[in-house]
């Protein structure tokens, strides 16, 4: 059997790596140039690859081909191997193949890697064997080739759902669905929606969707089609039946008469998303049967993800703060919204069809300078130039960082959250805020 992986980032070395333990021919082709890590790791393998270029007979002479999440369905060569009847599915699709673990699969627009990462830290907590792995850390195939367990925990992006087809997650949550990623998904925002709400596509009546009821989007979309998974809506509203939701400062979880509940201020993380977050995590803790007092633990103790909301320094009375991980209005929205003093807005990038209008309210009430941080900032400019009286554009981190420090006056918060995709100016938005970090540590 021959295997083509398209993409040698992540999640197609991983999936080569899995391809060629089970005892496939593998080539592996990227049209970029590859980082060094991975050709490493493809020479240590025995992986045969190209960079730079895609050789279409060895591409087209493939069983099954892996397509890396960041290659768009409409590529010529994607469309082309369509066309030829050849298989072409996510790397999420071809690991789940070789595993016959429960699969936790987490979406959503924002607050899937806080969701994640919470619920991997309550199932540690608990004692289970787990790990977490697909848009977050090592790939979902390494993992499966690697270390086999009897549970993922698995953050999925649009993206990675949009290549599988036969993928099943036991437990799947959808944390919110807010307009992002337009720009691969022909501008339409259902197509958007539908992509998310692939991970229940093969769900049955004895696995489960915990899901956010309170989204429109989310809601909407349910109540015109029907699935087969057990649904476990969340709310900030009181429910009937089977769900999570909020009532007089306490989460109550309600799932086959058995209930969970403790006070929400108690929850480590604060601002009314990480309450939904930890809403979400402690469902599939209660599903999973973890002991209440773990659950309440690990809702109590847990430290939050690096790049979202995340303080860095207090220089001068002017605290710094690092959420490089708010790629879209809706993320960079829930950061200004919980800014409790006058704030310095680092924002820019590349724009995946952003309405900056609707961040208007906020940043009249909180925003008094803006800095931009990307190749093109026109669209920034124009949806604010009249409410901010400082808006200065720059071209690099450090740049960025020295003019908010000369704004900043005591009292002030300086808040990175780009709203915007980070590939014109950095390698990603982990690459991004940790040359802020760094920018801030060396003022």
């Amino acid at each position: 059997m021959k295997l083509v992986v398209l993409g040698a980032g992540e999640s197609g070395v991983g999936a080569a790596i899995l391809g060629k333990k089970q005892n496939y021919e593998v080539f592996v082709s990227d049209k970029g140039t590859i980082a060094e890590k991975y050709k490493n790791v493809l020479l240590q393998n025995n992986i045969e690859w190209e960079e730079k270029q895609h050789t279409e007979p060895k591409i087209f002479n493939a069983d099954v081909v892996v397509k890396s999440p960041g290659i768009p369905d409409n590529v010529p060569i994607v469309k082309e191997l369509i066309e030829k009847g050849i298989s072409v599915i996510s790397e999420i699709e071809f690991a789940s193949r070789y595993t016959n673990a429960t699969l936790i699969g987490i979406t959503g627009s924002n607050g899937k890697t806080t969701v994640t990462n919470w619920t991997q830290f309550a199932l540690k907590n608990a004692g289970f064997n787990s790990i977490m792995a697909g848009n977050i850390g090592d790939s979902f195939a390494k993992q499966v080739a690697s270390q086999q367990a009897p549970i993922y925990v698995l953050e999925l992006s649009s993206f990675q759902l949009d290549g599988i087809v036969d993928f099943k997650p036991h437990i799947a949550v959808i944390t919110n669905i807010t307009e992002d990623h337009l720009d691969r998904y022909d501008y339409k925002f259902e197509n958007y929606i539908a992509s998310k709400f692939r991970i229940t596509k093969n769900q049955t009546k004895d696995d489960f969707l915990i899901y956010d009821a309170d989204n429109k989007n989310i809601s909407n979309w349910l109540a015109n089609h029907s699935i087969e998974a057990k649904k476990l809506p969340m709310s900030f509203s009181k429910l009937e039946g089977d769900g999570t939701y909020i009532e007089n400062e306490n989460l109550i979880i309600t799932i086959n008469n058995t209930s969970f509940n403790m006070p929400t201020t108690k929850i480590a993380l604060k601002g009314e998303h990480n309450t939904k977050n930890a809403m979400a995590a402690s469902t599939v803790a209660q599903l999973l049967r973890i002991r209440k007092q773990t659950i309440r633990e690990s809702l109590e103790s847990f430290q939050g993800v690096e790049h979202r909301l995340e303080n860095v320094l207090k220089i001068n009375q002017v605290q710094y703060i690092n959420d490089s991980k708010a790629t879209n209005i809706n993320a960079t929205y829930y950061a200004l919204d919980s800014m409790t003093s006058e704030t310095i807005w680092i924002v820019g990038g590349v724009d995946k069809g952003n309405v900056y209008e609707e961040l208007l309210p906020l940043v009249n009430e909180k925003v008094k300078a803006i800095i931009c941080l990307g190749v093109d900032n026109e669209k920034i400019i124009k949806a604010f130039k009249n409410c901010v009286e400082h808006i200065v554009e720059t071209q690099s981190m450090k740049d960025a960082v020295n003019e908010a420090y000369k704004i900043a006056e005591k009292g002030n918060t300086v808040l990175l959250s780009p709203a915007c995709a980070s590939f014109d100016l950095f390698e990603n938005y982990e690459d991004r805020g940790r040359q802020f970090k760094e920018s801030v540590r060396n003022l």
